[in-house]
């Protein structure tokens, strides 16, 4: 997970949603990443996706079984379907995303395969929230003077 974090403070510091996130297997990171939808321009570009997509041409293959994702946030709808697809085996994250409902949770991993796990380390927690909610701030604040 401490990889994970500094591959979200990676994202932080380009000013993208800081998310990071790491794959490993047999206890080895085969690939690593971070969001980068804005500097892509592209709503593909989550930090799942980026390692899904180097895990995959690092292993010439698309199935990422026996893998464990390490991701700082609870992924959304799109990237879990991808996880699922890519036969992830377990996905430990780091936060729960409190935009989602636990309504919306249940929908989401009713048909997901991949082992889902809240990751426990209250001061890595308490970092990473500090840095989402200071992210989150500073773009209310910027957008607060390009309106102005």
């Amino acid at each position: 997970m401490k990889m994970a974090l500094k591959e979200a403070k990676k994202a932080f510091l380009i000013s993208e949603v800081p998310v990071g996130a790491v794959l490993v297997k047999d206890d080895v990171i085969i690939a690593r990443g971070h969001n980068v939808v804005e500097k892509k321009q592209s709503v593909l570009r989550h930090a799942e996706l980026e390692v899904i997509k180097k895990a995959n041409a690092k292993q010439k293959n698309w199935r990422l079984n026996e893998t464990t994702l390490y991701v700082t946030l609870e992924p959304c709808m799109m990237c879990l379907g991808a996880i699922n697809l890519s036969r992830i085996k377990n996905v430990i994250f780091l936060l729960l995303d409190d935009k989602k409902s636990d309504n919306q949770r249940s929908i989401e991993r009713k048909n997901i395969v991949t082992t889902l796990i809240l990751h426990s380390d209250s001061k890595r927690q308490k970092e990473y929230k500090t840095m989402l909610q200071t992210f989150f701030r500073d773009q209310r604040i910027l957008k607060k003077f390009d309106s102005e």
